[in-house]
């Protein structure tokens, strides 16, 4: 008798090996996909903080060069001034040349 149970509980056995062999497969293939899924957020947090680093660098360069821009057009401008008053000077001159 006892041999007979033991070979009614065999394949019992051997199912139930193969049914957490799958569940163990299933279980493998789902942390790799979330292991991939990880991977990629890490990618996608990676390439938003370089575009950011980016962009910020970007920005300070533009500032840069507006503030350039600014004292350029500030220089130009001093220069026509000074240019405007030494024309002043020269007419004044002239005038005074000219009074008896």
């Amino acid at each position: 008798m006892k041999h007979k149970n033991l070979i009614l509980l065999s394949p019992l056995a051997l199912l139930l090996i193969g049914c957490d062999a799958k569940k163990s497969a299933i279980d493998n293939d789902t942390e790799a996909k979330k292991e991939m899924i990880d991977d990629r957020k890490d990618a996608v947090d990676s390439a938003a903080k370089n575009a950011k680093e980016q962009t910020e660098t970007n920005a300070e360069i533009d500032k840069s060069r507006i503030e350039a821009n600014r004292d350029s057009m500030k220089a130009q401008l001093d220069a026509d001034k000074k240019k405007a008053d030494a024309k002043a000077d020269l007419e004044k001159a002239k005038v005074d040349a000219n009074e008896p």
